[in-house]
């Protein structure tokens, strides 16, 4: 089974009641539930229940407590409102009686409207750079534990993802400036039964939670998580999608951090199609902490 098949199959959520679905958990870069992932189901289980040509237009969520990777997380869709052109929907993620993460998400019936967006930032084209597959061996040597690169290639195999600049991992010790941009797709087409619009979206939620925080870490000249020189976690979440696209045809994810203080770093993110037109905007706080030892 490839890896996007094994992607899609996590998303593709089992029905237990009219507005109960149970999801699974895949591996992780870290031992807990990757937030992006969480994310993507609460999507999916909220989309299940809207009226059919409302796509979601925003979600708002938070990150509760660690998930469980070795649990099924269950979540519960609450009917908030159906109005004549939006449908809300609040979702609640359960493992073992308790909460873990809350996501409200708005969903409206397509219809004309003013149009402007900023413009599109300037990038190289995604084919002049390396795969992670390429440049990972590369970056080997500033990983503390020698099996963390291996698992971050299988954590994001299901998407290509290929990083503008150097990644935070490769660049411990060195400050840069708090912005970063990825070139991401999923690694195969999406086809048949399992291309529809809100699959694009819910797979765009699942990789908007993979590098966020990049940027702040950059600005301190932190490897991240996978490396072991920052303690962290997400808090929230928030997402607007803008305008149609396709999440296995190249996005340009581009991300700054505006500020760090008190344990928690923001990240901001907007993400462009190849042909420059902006299509979600993304926000996001996290735990950033030093290691005990440093303090």
């Amino acid at each position: 089974m490839s890896a996007l098949t094994g992607l899609l199959d996590l998303l593709d959520l089992e029905r237990v009641e009219q507005d109960i679905f149970r999801g699974r958990s895949m591996h992780s870069v870290v031992p807990r539930v990757f937030g992006g992932q969480v994310a993507a189901q609460a999507l999916v289980a909220a989309c299940r229940t809207v009226p059919e040509g409302r796509l979601p237009h925003s979600l708002h969520a938070y990150f509760l407590r660690p998930g469980d990777p070795g649990a099924p997380i269950v979540y519960t869709v609450d009917r908030i409102r159906d109005g004549r052109s939006f449908t809300t929907r609040r979702v609640v993620a359960v493992q073992h009686g308790q909460p873990v993460f809350h996501l409200s998400a708005s969903c409206q019936a397509y219809e004309e409207g003013l149009e402007h967006q900023e413009p599109m930032p300037e990038a190289p084209d995604p084919e002049t750079l390396p795969t992670a597959d390429e440049a990972m061996p590369r970056y080997a040597e500033f990983f503390r534990d020698p099996g963390a690169p291996e698992r971050l290639l299988r954590a994001r195999a299901a998407v290509d993802m290929r990083y503008v600049e150097e990644p935070p991992f490769a660049s411990a010790g060195r400050p840069r400036a708090p912005r970063s941009q990825v070139w991401f797709r999923t690694d195969g087409k999406l086809d048949g039964t399992r291309d529809d619009p809100t699959l694009h979206l819910c797979l765009a939620t699942y990789v908007s939670d993979m590098t966020l925080l990049d940027s702040v870490l950059l600005a301190h000249g932190r490897g991240g998580w996978a490396v072991g020189d920052v303690v962290g976690a997400s808090l929230d979440h928030a997402m607007w999608f803008h305008r149609p696209f396709r999440a296995d045809e190249w996005l340009l994810y581009d991300q700054e951090s505006p500020t760090a203080q008190g344990g928690r770093g923001l990240g901001k993110g907007r993400i462009f199609t190849r042909d420059g037109r902006l299509v979600v905007s993304v926000i996001q706080e996290g735990v950033v902490r030093v290691p005990r030892e440093e303090q």
